[in-house]
């Protein structure tokens, strides 16, 4: 093949250069299949190939969660928080109710069954399969 038609490699993606972003996650699950599959409904989210041992949910902005078995002991409970947008928020509560998983209005999970509107959005908490304090919300939070 001339040397002007061999195909070119596909350009570096483009690095941040002032910031830092986060780019993956490990999540710690007792099965990272069901964990992953789990967010990925609630979320209208697809899960993507196996990496190595991670299960990866492509969350859809550069950042992946990826789902990590880990067996050697219990899993503490992380925080998770989504940005989602405010039309889809009442689907995402509806998935959650068709699971069977309770969603409350505050972190403590005080408030079942109810979602709060901080800062004029949406918002409301739920476990995930491993205890992982997930919550969605559609305005994020203003910071001093």
């Amino acid at each position: 093949m001339p040397h002007d038609q061999q195909q070119q490699p596909a350009p570096a993606p483009e690095l941040p250069t002032t910031t830092a972003q986060l780019n993956h996650t490990v999540v710690y699950a007792t099965d990272r299949h069901l964990s992953a599959e789990f967010l990925a409904a609630v979320l209208e989210l697809k899960v993507g190939a196996p990496f190595g041992p991670f299960i990866p949910v492509d969350l859809g902005n550069g950042v992946t969660l990826d789902y990590y078995e880990f067996r050697d002991g219990p899993i503490q409970s992380q925080h998770y928080a989504f940005l989602v947008p405010e039309t889809r928020f009442d689907t995402m509560i509806a998935r959650l109710e068709v699971l069977g998983v309770t969603y409350y209005a505050d972190p403590s999970h005080t408030e079942p069954g109810r979602t709060n509107d901080l800062f004029g959005g949406k918002g409301a908490y739920f476990a995930d399969p491993d205890g992982h304090n997930m919550e969605i919300m559609t305005r994020p939070y203003a910071r001093p």
